[in-house]
């Protein structure tokens, strides 16, 4: 079985990479908060919606490194090329026809969902910029499903580094207009995040140019060779991505019910957003740490050891998460000061924090249980745990914010709801479903 050192070493570079890689996040809000109300909640809602689309193109890495892993695993190394190769052209395409979709129809769903017209603009102003990213994420992620797969995932780091010190740059210099560039406020953050972008996945490209041994991967067959092998990945990836889409869709609908509550508590609930991204991180980290080991697992024929590997990380990841919730609720307001100097606003955000910081209790098992449904194969069944999910999420959002019209923080119990039935029907499935004989 995986030793903890062995998992800190994989959990670790994705982690830092994750916490560099939402610093991008945290610095659209950061400078969206000293920008305007409207802009930080207008960045709210069309970051979700950019989020939506990248977590289709996200699902189908996600298949693609299950499947590399298990490759991996096998010690076949050299079917990993292949699966990037095609993979890698498959996103690229399917990004651009996401790109052509949002352009055509963005404008007339925010025009349909939101109630106010200057929240909306905004909103258009940053999507019709910031979607051209896709191009680049699509890119950038089929190098990270590659890496964690093959269980290299240092360079993970500083990639995410290299993506940060460049969206800081470019924002500094389109959102405020400084040398010599035209400040452009929210649609100056967009082109700043796509910028930023295209630095990571060329730094990708370089790195497994000169320091990967492309031959052992058969990494250098980069060109269309027919269907089988999409058939294959999307065989594994079309319920993660279908799944990813509908996840981060009705986390879309959560922000538009909050708008319908007015601009301020739109505000509040892009900064707390950004501020739970300090306890994600690890969660997603290790999450996708017991995924990939969990399939690797799988693929050596060593199935027993599955659930010992699943315990052991959601212990570590406790180890981390709650220390961070206690600072979290210890120091809210010292936090809070990243992303506006409103006090005000800052004393609207804290009763929230201490809402959204309660629920990872539930989120951080949760969310590692259900990444190893995935790591088994058994994609189906995760797409089938995240509907049942969605379904009396949906519901929630509808009764507690739309109907009842309560306070903003209270509007984030809803995710106790989300997390709590996603931790019962993972653990359910590891309890009763015929797991160890899934083949991929």
């Amino acid at each position: 079985m995986y030793s903890r050192k062995e998992i800190w070493g994989i959990s670790l570079p994705i982690l830092v990479s994750l916490f560099v890689q939402n610093l991008i996040n945290i610095t659209d809000t950061a400078f969206m908060g000293r920008v305007g109300q409207i802009e930080l909640g207008a960045s709210a809602l069309a970051g979700v919606l950019y989020l939506a689309f990248y977590m289709v193109t996200f699902g189908f890495s996600t298949g693609a490194q299950i499947l590399m892993a298990r490759r991996n695993g096998e010690g076949k190394y050299n079917s990993l090329g292949p699966i990037m190769g095609q993979g890698t052209l498959f996103l690229t395409l399917f990004s651009v026809a996401l790109i052509v979709a949002s352009l055509l129809w963005t404008p007339q769903l925010l025009k349909l969902l939101i109630s106010s017209p200057a929240v909306c603009q905004a909103g258009e102003d940053y999507m019709k910029y910031r979607i051209f990213g896709l191009l680049f994420t699509s890119i950038g992620i089929m190098f990270r499903a590659f890496f964690v797969a093959i269980t290299r995932t240092r360079v993970l780091m500083v990639n995410a580094v290299i993506m940060t010190v460049a969206n800081i740059l470019f924002n500094y210099i389109f959102v405020f207009g400084n040398f010599g560039a035209p400040a452009m406020g929210i649609a100056g953050a967009a082109i700043g995040s796509v910028l930023a972008e295209a630095t990571a996945a060329l730094h990708f490209f370089l790195y497994t140019l000169f320091c990967i041994d492309r031959q052992k991967y058969q990494l250098s067959r980069f060109r269309f060779e027919g269907l089988g092998l999409i058939r294959e990945i999307l065989n594994v990836s079309v319920w993660s991505m279908i799944l990813y889409f509908l996840t981060i869709g009705t986390w879309f609908l959560f922000f538009v019910a909050v708008e319908h509550l007015g601009e301020l508590p739109l505000a509040i609930s892009n900064i707390i957003r950004s501020t739970s991204t300090l306890l994600f991180m690890p969660v997603n980290a290790f999450g996708a740490t017991a995924c990939t080991l969990v399939s690797n697992a799988m693929g050596a024929h060593r199935a027993d050891d599955v659930i010992p590997i699943i315990r052991r990380i959601i212990k570590m990841c406790y180890a981390i998460v709650l220390p961070l919730i206690a600072l979290l609720c210890l120091i809210p307001q010292i936090i809070l000061l990243i992303y506006t100097n409103d006090s005000a606003l800052i004393a609207s955000c804290i009763p929230s924090v201490y809402v959204m910081s309660a629920y990872y209790l539930l989120a951080l098992p949760g969310n590692i249980l259900f990444q190893s449904v995935s790591g088994t194969g058994d994609t189906r069944t995760a797409f089938f745990i995240e509907m049942v999910t969605i379904v009396f999420y949906t519901l929630a959002i509808y009764w507690i914010i739309e109907f009842n019209r309560v306070d903003i923080a209270f509007c984030w119990s809803v995710e106790y709801l989300y997390w709590g039935f996603k931790l019962v029907l993972s653990f359910l499935f590891f309890k009763k479903a015929n797991w160890k004989a899934k083949k991929i």
